[in-house]
C-alpha cells in the first residue's frame, strides 16, 4: 500500500508513508514547490504516481490560499491515477502525538525537545488535555480542545478560531466543566501546533499547563507521517475532503455608486 500525505496548513509537508517528509517553510515558495516535492517524494520511495493506493490530504484549519493548493492538488493526482483520496485536518493529529508522547511512545518522545519531556514528566499525574492550535495570522489561532479519557482524542471544544487570550479563558472554562462531572481530577494542558510558542504568555493563565509544543504531527518526521495518515484511514466513517477555513471571507457586497448632481445611481450595466 503506497499512501501519499499532502499538506499545505502551514508551509507544506509531502511523503510517502514510511519514509521521510519533504517540508517547505518559505510561505512564499511553497506552493509553487509542491509538484516538485511530490515528484522527489515519490522517487526517494521508488515509485511513480501511479503506483499510489491512496492519497490522504490536510483540510486545515488554515488560511486560504495554501490550503486550497494542496486539496486541489491532492484531488487532481486522484483523478489522474484512481487513488482513493481521504481529509485529515490538522489539529486532530497533535492531540494523538500528545497522547503518544503521554504514553511515552520511543516514536514520539525521542522527537521531542528535552524541555517538552520535562514538562510531560513533571505532569504525569495529571488527566492531559491538548490544545492543538495553528496559527491564523492577524494575531489569531485555528484551536480545538481534546481529552484522551478513550484512547482517541475526544473533542471537548470543537475546533474554532479566536485571540490567544479568548481561547486561555475558553479553555478554562471547559476544564472547570470536565471538573464538575469528575471531581477530584486534576487535568493539564498540552499546547501543542504552529503558533503555540508565539503567545506564551497567554498561555500562562491556562489552568495547570503542560508542554508546549510549537510543532506538529508532521514535523516528527515519518512517524508523524504515519501517525497523520493513520488518523484519516482508520475512521468509521471518512469526511467530505473540504478545506476548513473557519474564518469568513472578506469579501463583501459594495455600495451602490454615488448620487452625482441629482442622477438616479450609476449601475455597473450602464452605457
Amino acid at each position: 500500500m503506497h499512501t501519499l500525505v499532502i499538506d499545505t496548513a502551514y508551509g507544506s509537508t509531502v511523503g510517502i508513508v514510511g519514509h521521510e517528509p519533504i517540508q517547505e517553510q518559505n510561505s512564499r515558495t511553497h506552493v509553487e514547490r509542491l509538484q516538485v516535492d511530490i515528484a522527489a517524494a515519490c522517487a526517494q520511495a521508488g515509485i511513480t504516481p501511479q503506483d499510489l493506493d491512496r492519497i490522504v490530504v490536510g483540510t486545515g484549519p488554515a488560511p486560504f490560499t495554501g490550503l486550497r493548493a494542496g486539496i486541489v492538488t491532492a484531488r487532481a493526482i486522484a483523478f489522474a491515477t484512481g487513488a482513493e483520496l481521504l481529509g485529515q485536518d490538522d489539529l486532530e493529529p497533535c492531540a494523538a502525538a500528545m497522547h503518544a508522547a503521554r504514553r511515552h511512545d520511543p516514536q514520539i518522545t525521542t522527537l521531542l525537545p528535552a524541555q517538552a519531556t520535562a514538562a510531560i514528566d513533571a505532569t504525569a499525574t495529571c488527566a492531559p488535555l491538548t490544545l492543538a492550535v495553528n496559527d491564523a495570522r492577524r494575531k489569531q489561532l485555528y484551536f480545538a480542545l481534546y481529552s484522551h479519557t478513550s484512547g482517541a482524542p475526544t473533542t471537548v471544544i470543537p475546533m474554532d478560531i479566536d485571540y490567544p487570550e479568548h481561547i486561555a479563558a475558553r479553555v478554562n472554562a471547559a476544564v472547570r466543566t470536565l471538573q464538575q462531572h469528575h471531581p477530584g481530577t486534576q487535568y493539564t494542558i498540552d499546547i501543542m501546533g504552529h503558533g503555540a510558542h508565539t503567545y506564551t504568555q497567554h498561555w500562562a493563565a491556562l489552568h495547570n499547563p503542560g508542554a508546549i509544543l510549537d510543532l506538529t504531527a508532521l514535523d516528527l518526521g515519518a512517524n508523524g507521517l504515519a501517525l497523520f495518515a493513520h488518523l484519516a484511514e482508520n475512521r468509521t466513517t471518512a469526511p467530505p475532503v473540504e478545506p476548513l477555513y473557519l474564518r469568513r471571507p472578506d469579501v463583501s457586497v459594495p455600495n451602490p455608486l454615488k448620487h452625482v448632481l441629482n442622477h438616479a445611481p450609476a449601475t455597473k450595466d450602464a452605457a
